[in-house]
């Protein structure tokens, strides 16, 4: 299913690209690779209630959130939110072929940073050390879920 959300240009600035920085799956990331991953990403501004992501949806990529929150709802009634700085969909990344397990809404008005995973996958075999860095953090997340 494809979303057409409102669409803010973005540029590489030096505080989008730190917002990346800030994302622990990105954080070991080279300058150059922010600047770039930053500068095919996609900022996004909804209003609250709007719904980001359905459960069972194909998922395709990642979500910062900047300003706002957003209510993550699992299967099972479990609701947990998520603001500034933090963020969802980092499995969709690396894995081709997800489904996503939550629906996502914005709790209040939303500004977040889209990053799809087609775009980290040109940069990753542009630079495949990059994913080693990128497992080890997935792989740490996965294991305090259980």
């Amino acid at each position: 299913m494809c979303y057409s959300w409102p669409v803010v240009e973005i540029s590489a600035q030096p505080a989008r690209v730190e917002a990346l920085r800030a994302v622990p799956l990105l954080a070991d990331l080279s300058d150059d690779a922010l600047v770039r991953l930053a500068s095919v990403a996609t900022e996004v501004e909804v209003p609250a209630g709007f719904v980001l992501v359905r459960a069972g949806d194909d998922a395709t990529g990642m979500f910062l959130v900047e300003e706002g929150s957003v209510a993550v709802e699992l299967p099972g009634g479990k609701t947990f939110t998520l603001g500034q700085g933090e963020f969802f969909g980092e499995l969709a990344l690396l894995v081709e072929g997800l489904h996503r397990t939550a629906r996502v809404r914005a709790a209040t008005p939303l500004r977040c940073i889209a990053i799809a995973r087609a775009d980290v996958a040109r940069l990753l075999e542009e630079e495949p050390g990059i994913a080693l860095s990128m497992l080890r953090v997935l792989a740490a997340r996965l294991a305090e879920r259980e």
